[in-house]
C-alpha cells in the first residue's frame, strides 16, 4: 500500500483522497508526536495546525524551509518528496483546502515576486512584517499580505497614513465574547444554527474557537486595541512596515 501511495505522489496518478490518507499517516509519525502539533493538527505543544486558514503555498513554504529562530526546523531534506507532498496536502485539508495540489516545488513555495519593486525601507519592512524572531508579536500572525501570513483579520483595505494612525487604528469588527460567564476579545466567523466560530483575541495567537449554537453572547465593542498588539515594533520599524504595505497593496 504504501509503494502505491508513493507512486501516485510521483506521478499524480492516485486519487487526492489517497494522497492525504498518506500525507495523515506521515504526520501522525512525524509531526503529531512530542511537544509538536498534536493529532490532526490540534495541537500538543507546538502551534496549532487545524482550522488556521493557511493557504496551500504557505504550508508548502513552513514545511520545506522551517521558521528560523523557532522549534519548527525544514523538512526538505528529513522526509523523501513524496512524503512532503502528501503532508503538506494533508496539512492543506486540516484549513479547509478542498482539492489540495498535489505536488507544489520549491519554486513555489513562495510567489512568485511579481507586485512592484521594493524601495529599501519597504523592502526592509516586508522582512519585519514576517520576522520569525518576532515570535506571535509579527504582523503576519493576524494578516496575510501577498500571500504570506494567518488571514484572521479582513484583507487590508486601506493603509494607515501614520504610525500614529496605526497605533490609533478603530477596530470595529472586534466585539465581546461571554461564554459561561467568561468574556473575551472576538471576531466572529460564523454564528449560525450548525455551529459558532470565532477567534478568541485574549492572547496570541488568537485562538479559534468552536462553540456551540446560542451558547456564546455577542456585543458591540470591545476593550481590546490593536495598539495593544505592536509591542513587538519600534515606531521607525512600523514606519518600515506601513512603506511596504503601501507599495504592495496601494502601487
Amino acid at each position: 500500500m504504501k509503494f502505491i501511495f508513493i507512486t501516485c505522489a510521483l506521478a499524480l496518478s492516485c486519487s487526492a483522497q489517497d494522497l492525504v490518507k498518506h500525507g495523515e499517516q506521515v504526520f501522525a509519525k512525524t509531526c503529531a508526536t512530542g511537544y509538536c502539533h498534536g493529532v490532526r493538527g490540534q495541537s500538543s505543544g507546538a502551534p496549532r495546525l487545524a482550522g488556521r486558514g493557511f493557504n496551500q503555498a504557505y504550508i508548502n513554504n513552513v514545511v520545506m524551509r522551517g521558521i528560523p529562530g523557532t522549534g519548527m526546523p525544514s523538512f526538505a531534506a528529513v522526509l523523501p518528496r513524496p512524503d512532503l507532498i502528501a503532508v503538506v496536502a494533508y496539512v492543506a485539508t486540516l484549513n479547509g483546502v478542498a482539492n489540495p495540489k498535489a505536488g507544489l516545488d520549491d519554486d513555489d513555495a513562495v510567489p512568485a515576486s511579481t507586485g512592484p519593486k521594493l524601495t529599501s525601507e519597504a523592502a526592509r519592512g516586508s522582512q519585519l512584517f514576517k520576522e520569525a524572531v518576532r515570535g506571535f508579536g509579527r504582523c503576519s500572525t493576524c494578516h496575510e499580505v501577498a500571500g504570506f501570513g494567518i488571514s484572521v483579520a479582513a484583507p487590508i483595505a486601506q493603509v494607515p497614513a501614520s504610525v500614529a494612525a496605526l497605533k490609533a487604528l478603530a477596530t470595529p469588527n472586534v466585539k465581546t465574547g461571554t461564554v459561561d460567564g467568561e468574556s473575551m476579545p472576538v471576531l466572529v466567523l460564523s454564528d449560525g444554527k450548525q455551529s459558532t466560530l470565532f477567534y478568541d483575541l485574549t492572547s496570541a495567537p488568537p485562538v479559534q474557537r468552536n462553540a456551540q449554537p446560542g451558547s456564546v453572547k455577542f456585543t458591540a465593542g470591545s476593550n481590546w486595541r490593536h495598539s495593544a498588539v505592536l509591542g513587538a515594533y519600534n515606531d521607525a520599524e512600523l514606519g518600515a512596515i506601513l512603506a511596504y504595505l503601501r507599495a504592495v497593496l496601494q502601487p
